[in-house]
Order: structure tokens, then C-alpha cells, then sequence
């Protein structure tokens, strides 16, 4: 019996794992194979080669903080000699690019367990937050832990409509608002069925729009002051969702949320569609939380937990092909 959920154990991290290199497969294009076109096309290693190699970098949307880090470690490295070959200097870069995503890995919460916990899910429209918010109930119910969903955004109805297919199929419940009622109203009835329920998770699918961001910041307040006085601590977590497509102006959407949403973990979605995957390293330097997920299709289950060294592994995990 041992033996067997080992293997299961093995199988799935496999199955992830191939998941995330096939997700991967256009930020590895565009990152670790230019990386390793510059490095195994000469003959010797020269500044020139790290010029080129500071490019890419920045190309792959790692953003200046990330590159600047890495390619100063890297010139210091290479001037003291201890970088002499390709394969050293190409291991040096991954070696760096992993303590970047290691630094945020992990999390800062660390309060009692609590009757029900309380999960905000936050960010601008268009990122996938409705139906992260589906995938991760669905992730959680499959993980043994009774869900309730809370559809706090009563301004788009096709949403709710949208969430209420997604929670169905995930096994958890829903509870929803009528069209334009008060937010902290509808999370209050929320906390309330769970705690009758006796719920363990309940989830929150927050409005986002941005053109109202002022309004939009103030609403969220309201609300996690709201779950504080309904449930001791709450909320224990707010998720912030990233389209990883939208590349660096996702940071800027990022920190607007940081200056009065709490955000405690950071959800990454369409890491699939993007050759752009490299922000995730700048976003971990530039916000200081962690990714708790990343996004890598449209199934239930291509919501998958983050791992770095999953994550990088994925990127750098064929043996460079000498040019």
C-alpha cells in the first residue's frame, strides 16, 4: 500500500510537471533557448556575450530589478573567474533566477486554524478571476474541504451566471446577490450560510473594475472589515489574480491592489498563452508575496500550485543543443 500511493505520488508531480513544461513551452522559447543560442554559438565567453545576454533578459519581461540583479552576480562571477564555460555561466543564471522565486516561496500567514477560513479574490477584469475562483473550489472540494463560494460582484450578472457553472461543477456551494446589491451585504449573508454549514473555505469573488479604482479600493476595505467582525481574523487570505499576458503593466495593477486590499498570495493565470512567463520572476522581486498558483489552461484542473523549482526546472530542463 506504501508503495503504491509513492508511485501515485510520483505520477502526479510527472503529470504536473508536464503540464507546466507544456504551458511553458513559449516563455522557454523565448527566454532559456536565446539564452542558450548566445551561449553555446561561441567559442569563448566575452562582455559581449553578457550584453546579449542582459537583452533576452529584459525581452523575456523579467524586468529591470530582476535583470539587473542577475547579470551583476553573473559579471562578478565571470570577472572573478569563476564562470569559464557555457554550461557554468548557463547553470549560474538558473541558479539565480530560482533564488528569486525561492525568496517569496514561502507563505507569511501563519495564525491558528480557524472554524472557516476566509479566501478574497481581487483584481481588474479580464485577468480570470471569475473562473479561478471556479478552478481553486474546485481544488480545494478535491483536497477534502467543504466549499462555499460568495459571488460579491453584483455588477456583471454574466459573471455570476459564469461562477454559478463553475461552482456546480466543482461541488461547492454558491451564494450569489441580486443585480447591483451591496457587496459587504452579500459577503455578511456568505459568512453567515458558512458558518451554518459549517463550511471550511468560503471564497470570494470580489468586483474589479478598474475605471473606478478609488470606489473599487473602498469597497474592498468595507469588505474585508465586514468578514473581520463576522469571523476572527478574517480574511485569512487575499488573493491577488495576474494575467501573465499583460506583462509588466500587470505589476503596476498589482500594486494598486497592495496599497489597501492586503493581497497575501498572488495567483498568475494564462501562463499558457504568453511568451511573457518571465514576469513572474519581477513580480516576486518587485511585490514581496508569494505566487500561490499559476494558471496554465482552461480545464478545472490546470489550476496548478506553484512551485519554483517546478517552475524553473520546466524552463531549463532539456540539455542545451551546441550550435
Amino acid at each position: 500500500m506504501f508503495f503504491r500511493k509513492s508511485e501515485e505520488t510520483s505520477e502526479k508531480k510527472a503529470g504536473l510537471f508536464q503540464r507546466m513544461k507544456q504551458a511553458l513551452g513559449a516563455t522557454k522559447d523565448n527566454l532559456v533557448k536565446r539564452i542558450d543560442a548566445v551561449l553555446f554559438s561561441r567559442t569563448t565567453l566575452d562582455e559581449m556575450t553578457l550584453d546579449e545576454l542582459e537583452e533576452i533578459l529584459l525581452g523575456a519581461d523579467l524586468g529591470i530589478r530582476v535583470t539587473n540583479r542577475v547579470m551583476e552576480q553573473i559579471r562578478d562571477q565571470y570577472k572573478k573567474l569563476e564562470i569559464r564555460s557555457a554550461d557554468e555561466m548557463r547553470a549560474a543564471i538558473r541558479k539565480l533566477l530560482l533564488e528569486t522565486l525561492e525568496t517569496r516561496a514561502v507563505s507569511e500567514n501563519t495564525s491558528a486554524p480557524v472554524p472557516v477560513e476566509v479566501w478574497m479574490i481581487v483584481g481588474v477584469n479580464g485577468t480570470g478571476k471569475t473562473t479561478t475562483v471556479g478552478k481553486l473550489a474546485a481544488r480545494l472540494a478535491q483536497d477534502g474541504k467543504k466549499v462555499l463560494v460568495c459571488a460579491a460582484d453584483p455588477f456583471r450578472p454574466a459573471a455570476i451566471e459564469q461562477l454559478a457553472v463553475w461552482v456546480e461543477r466543482s461541488g461547492a456551494a454558491l451564494v450569489k446577490s441580486k443585480t447591483g446589491s451591496d457587496p459587504s451585504a452579500v459577503l455578511h449573508d456568505a459568512l453567515a450560510a458558512a458558518t451554518a454549514r459549517e463550511s471550511n473555505i468560503v471564497i470570494v469573488d470580489t468586483a474589479g473594475r478598474l475605471h473606478t479604482r478609488s470606489n473599487l479600493m473602498l469597497e474592498l476595505e468595507k469588505m474585508r472589515r465586514v468578514a473581520g467582525r463576522k469571523i476572527p481574523g478574517a480574511p485569512h487570505e487575499v488573493l491577488l489574480v495576474i494575467d501573465a499576458t499583460t506583462g509588466q503593466n500587470g505589476l503596476a495593477q498589482a500594486r494598486e491592489f497592495m496599497k489597501s486590499a492586503g493581497v497575501t498570495g498572488l495567483i498568475v493565470t494564462k501562463l499558457d498563452g504568453t511568451a511573457k512567463g518571465g514576469v513572474l520572476f519581477s513580480i516576486c522581486q518587485d511585490l514581496g508575496i508569494p505566487v500561490r498558483y499559476i494558471g496554465v489552461g482552461e480545464s478545472l484542473e490546470d489550476l496548478l500550485e506553484f512551485s519554483p523549482d517546478a517552475f524553473v526546472d520546466s524552463l531549463f530542463s532539456e540539455a542545451p543543443m551546441a550550435h
